[in-house]
């Protein structure tokens, strides 16, 4: 295994490539086309590690990472919040008036509708917000404009029409880091703990199934739902707790949980972010 490569989905100058050079300053980076190919570079040993972004303040969840991490056979020892912040590139010598598309990944355009809809240009999904600036850079038309970043238009040598051009000051991407192996010693202070889990098929199962939270006094911060196996009534949750499994509340609520489910299995135990804690976040010692 390369032990100081860490893996992220995009080209040189995505937000994917920010957050690994702030986390892991000294690390090579490795640019992986798909988000199956960053897990792969994890799995083969080609990276030690993995920056997966999983949502968005703005924009929500990313696609298919609730699918692909259980999966995967990976597992999360961390997390990272990245505030994002996107910049209008075009080539050199391009206006904003005369700006007709903008070319960016789908949570990108999402994220910048504002702008969009203020110069009355077409949205063109790009694979990954830097590769939608190299594109940009190649195609050399100014009608043709790139939502990245900073880094990006630097790389590519595009001139910023706009700065900052985000709907909301707010706009943050949580990122899950990636290992092959768990974490073997956390750190003290306060850590969170991911899980996966699909409720048996039977009358409020998930009500009691989640009934143990409420009873040990565990804080669950996140639920989210979502289809699997191609059924519309095969449904998983991915849920983030504050706690380590081995402390008895969290112990007696994933047992309780356990009851009521057909399957549980944790995803991760790994530090909280200081991000939460300077925001109100919350998360346990």
């Amino acid at each position: 295994m390369t032990s100081q490569t860490i893996a992220y989905q995009g080209e040189p100058g995505a937000n994917s490539h920010i957050a690994c050079e702030d986390a892991y300053p000294g690390w090579t980076t490795l640019p992986c086309a798909t988000f199956e190919d960053a897990f792969a570079a994890v799995t083969e040993g080609r990276a030690a590690l993995g920056m997966i972004p999983i949502e968005n303040t703005v924009a929500g969840r990313v696609a298919d990472i609730h699918i692909l991490m259980p999966v995967a056979g990976l597992h999360i020892v961390g997390e990272y919040f990245l505030p994002i912040h996107f910049q209008l590139l075009g080539p050199k010598g391009a206006t904003l008036r005369g700006v007709r598309s903008v070319h960016s990944h789908v949570h990108a355009l999402g994220q910048c509708r504002k702008i969009i809809r203020t110069l009355g240009a077409s949205a063109q999904v790009a694979g990954d917000t830097a590769g939608s600036a190299r594109e940009v850079a190649e195609w050399n038309d100014p009608a043709r404009a790139s939502l990245a970043t900073r880094l990006a238009g630097e790389i590519y040598g595009l001139d910023t029409l706009a700065e900052n051009v985000e709907d909301e000051a707010h706009n943050t991407t949580r990122f899950v880091i990636l290992s092959r192996e768990p974490s073997e010693i956390l750190p003290d202070g306060p850590v969170m703990t991911t899980f996966v889990f699909r409720v048996r098929n039977v009358p409020a199962a998930l009500y009691k199934a989640l009934g143990g939270f409420a009873t040990n006094a565990v804080n669950m911060t996140k639920l989210e739902s979502y289809m699997v196996e191609g059924e519309f009534t095969a449904t998983q949750f991915l849920a983030d707790v504050e706690g380590r499994p081995g402390d008895p509340p969290l112990r007696r609520a994933l047992e309780e949980l356990s009851f009521f489910s057909r399957e549980v299995r944790i995803l991760g135990t790994y530090p909280a972010h200081p991000f939460r804690l300077r925001n109100g976040v919350s998360a346990a010692g």
